[in-house]
């Protein structure tokens, strides 16, 4: 065995244990910690597992293999060497997250074959994983990866369906069954069944030097009768910049016969089930960033997390102010001093700064910004036109506000060196890197070198037209946060991103890490009256819907989507964002059913928020308050007004005294929700 790995064998063979493990004919048992999920693994001519929970079965016996180039498919008629086993039960402190810790509870099976590699299992109360290792000495090729999730019947499904591996992951979540997949069609990850009488989330992590997987349906090479199974993006040879905004992308049209080309001696990425009796479970899971690697930067005190006063989604509308806005320096001054009275730690500089791909040039005018923005050519005299970036940064460090800077990502990958050098020189805190649209080993690799790039320098990173996370930013605290979702963005030209999307992302999407959906908007509106204004976007739902969005969704890095003075106009509202945190202590899902609604309460030191959502349908929920500590609470409460199904904007805000027990019902309109602070009194 490769030296690297032979701690953990060692470790496995030594350690006392709590899980069940039988071996007979080569199959062994494990069992989760408490005992519910139990993992049935076979080692014979091939390698299947099937998992059960509370005595139902979840999947049935499914295979798994991995095949190179060399012609040889580890896991298929592979020589078992030995098996052993080993019991975990750790706090994990991340450097900023959904809770200040996260427990790190499972059992293991690592069984090791005569061909250089093992396969590692771990059984969670919430979820199964497992993963290839493998201790080969030269360089490999992996041509294929069999990854099958095997059911007894065509189960149901919420799957984000793509077209193919170019792609943004900004798609809704069709509420399908496994069957939709059958001719070649892919959905891609996180994708969510009900199986057993369980959510079951299939997703990845630890993704590093490889390439991000898909699923179809298929016919299982189990005796199932429905199956997914893996399909990937091959490695891509040559590629060339086009994609739907003219530049941005870099468009594969040669691809190899293989996935990937990495080392030989290695941890591959864990494949991963989150499994959820209740919907309201999948609202806080961690198991993403606890299967992924560790803090690979070092020190991360410098990693802030905080709030983004965000120029593109409000096309620089300030009004009220006497100069003209735009891509200038008396708008971003605008913009940091706006953040500097309200305590927000970042203002975005996002596309139109600079030449898109000269990111050494700034823009004097000359630049086409993508229409979808609403922002255009601008005109005007030369002083109009002018950023003083060393003027900006300057004023902003004096005023304790960090700029992130946008960039599409292909420019950056050329001009990473000379960039990133001018960047530290200018003061930037933190990078938006947009339009990857690829999870190939080739994009894969571009976020960890950005990362580690971006970490020596003290940048954070919001990856933007990205694949879903799959725990870089526990290797990599400073990749902050993730887009890959159909966020706030798409109403500003189209009609997909509903209260109904909503519903259903924070028990999705964001099983897979944090999120950057941008929420915020004030110009809210119902179902009928909602038109596409790029320049001056709505949102469909009520305001209280976007306050609750605050809460609801995690986001280290959050956006505050709308523009200043429109925040400025409404002072309830700014004070209730400008005050909300982005991290937290503690997070308890209270209620919830996908697609239709959710309610999440956070903690951060001694207060509470607490937010709700609807879709489309009005509903009354009861919040109870049977979390809260000792002692009395001040609640500021938001709730749709009266009239919020006619006019979205219309709220009331209330105060109350809260105590442990209490009870709150509270109404939600069409598209509706609610935002609760709740601040201890004594």
């Amino acid at each position: 065995m490769n030296a690297r790995l032979r701690p953990l064998a060692i470790a496995c063979l030594l350690c006392s244990t709590t899980c069940t493990l039988v071996a007979a004919d080569k199959t062994f048992h494990l069992a989760s910690p408490d005992g519910q999920v139990q993992v049935t693994v076979t080692a014979g001519s091939q390698i299947t597992y099937q998992v059960s929970y509370k005595g139902r079965e979840v999947t049935a016996a499914s295979a798994l293999s991995m095949t190179l180039d060399n012609g040889l498919t580890l896991g298929r008629n592979s020589a078992f060497r030995q098996s052993s086993v080993r019991s975990v039960d750790k706090e994990v402190r991340p450097a900023y997250g959904m809770a200040s810790t996260y427990r790190d509870h499972y059992n293991e099976l690592l069984l090791e074959y005569k061909e250089h590699f093992s396969v590692l299992f771990r059984a969670y109360d919430n979820g199964v994983a497992y993963r290839f290792v493998t201790a080969i000495k030269e360089r490999i090729r992996v041509t294929d990866e069999g990854i099958e999730y095997a059911f007894a019947h065509d189960v149901p499904a919420s799957m984000m369906k793509v077209n193919d591996f170019v792609n943004s992951y900004e798609e809704h979540y069709a509420d399908t069954s496994i069957s939709w997949l059958g001719g070649g069609k892919i959905a891609a990850l996180p994708l969510l069944v009900k199986s057993g009488g369980v959510n079951v989330g299939i997703t990845e992590s630890d993704l590093l030097d490889y390439a991000g997987f898909y699923l179809t349906a298929s016919t299982p090479v189990t005796t199932s009768t429905h199956a997914l199974r893996a399909v990937f993006p091959k490695y891509v040879i040559k590629d060339s910049i086009g994609g739907c905004c003219p530049g941005f992308d870099r468009v594969p049209y040669e691809r190899a016969n293989y996935i990937a080309e990495t080392a030989g001696t290695r941890y591959f990425p864990w494949r991963l089930m989150i499994i959820a009796e209740q919907d309201k479970d999948l609202l806080y899971n961690n198991l993403v960033y606890l299967l992924a690697s560790e803090n690979k930067i070092g020190d991360a005190s410098w990693v802030k997390p905080g709030k983004v006063a965000w120029d593109w989604w409000n096309a620089n509308n300030l009004t009220g102010v006497p100069f003209r806005t735009g891509f200038n320096t008396a708008t971003y001054k605008y913009y940091i001093d706006f953040a500097a009275a309200n305590g927000l730690e970042y203002i975005n500089m996002d596309e139109g700064w600079s030449d898109q791909f000269n990111l050494l040039k700034l823009n004097d005018g000359s630049v086409q910004v993508n229409t979808n923005s609403g922002l255009g050519l601008h005109s005007g005299s030369k002083e109009e036109l002018t950023l003083d970036m060393p003027f900006l940064f300057d004023y902003a460090r004096k005023k304790n506000v960090g700029i992130i800077l946008w960039c599409v990502w292909h420019t950056l990958d050329r001009q990473m060196d000379t960039a990133l050098a001018q960047f530290e020189k200018w003061g930037v805190k933190g990078l938006k890197v947009d339009f990857m649209d690829r999870d190939d080993q080739t994009v894969v690799n571009f976020y960890e070198r950005l990362a580690k790039a971006a970490a020596a320098r003290k940048m954070l990173v919001n990856f933007h037209g990205a694949f879903k996370p799959t725990g870089l930013d526990r290797a990599y605290p400073n990749v902050i946060n993730r887009e890959a979702v159909q966020g706030l963005e798409y109403n500003k030209f189209s009609n997909r991103c509903t209260p109904d999307h909503l519903a259903h992302i924070p028990f999705i999407r964001m099983l897979a890490g944090s999120m950057d959906y941008t929420p915020g908007g004030l110009y809210n509106v119902n179902q009928a009256d909602f038109r596409v204004v790029s320049s001056r976007p709505m949102t469909q739902g009520t305001r209280c819907n976007q306050l609750a969005l605050f809460t609801i969704l995690y986001a280290p890095l959050e956006m505050l989507s709308d523009a200043p003075t429109n925040y400025e106009r409404e002072p309830q509202i700014l004070h209730f964002l400008a005050g909300m945190p982005t991290t937290w202590d503690e997070t308890l899902p209270l209620d919830g059913k996908i697609g239709e609604y959710a309610i999440v309460a956070r903690r951060k030191g001694d207060a509470w928020f607490v937010g709700g959502i609807s879709n489309w349908t009005g509903r009354s929920v009861t919040v109870h308050f049977d979390f809260l500590g000792s002692g009395t609470y001040n609640a500021e409460i938001f709730t749709d007004g009266p009239n919020a199904n006619r006019v979205g904007n219309d709220y009331i805000r209330s105060e109350r005294r809260i105590v442990k027990g209490d009870e709150l019902r509270i109404d939600m309109a069409n598209g509706g929700g609610f935002a609760i602070r709740l601040s201890k009194v004594n």
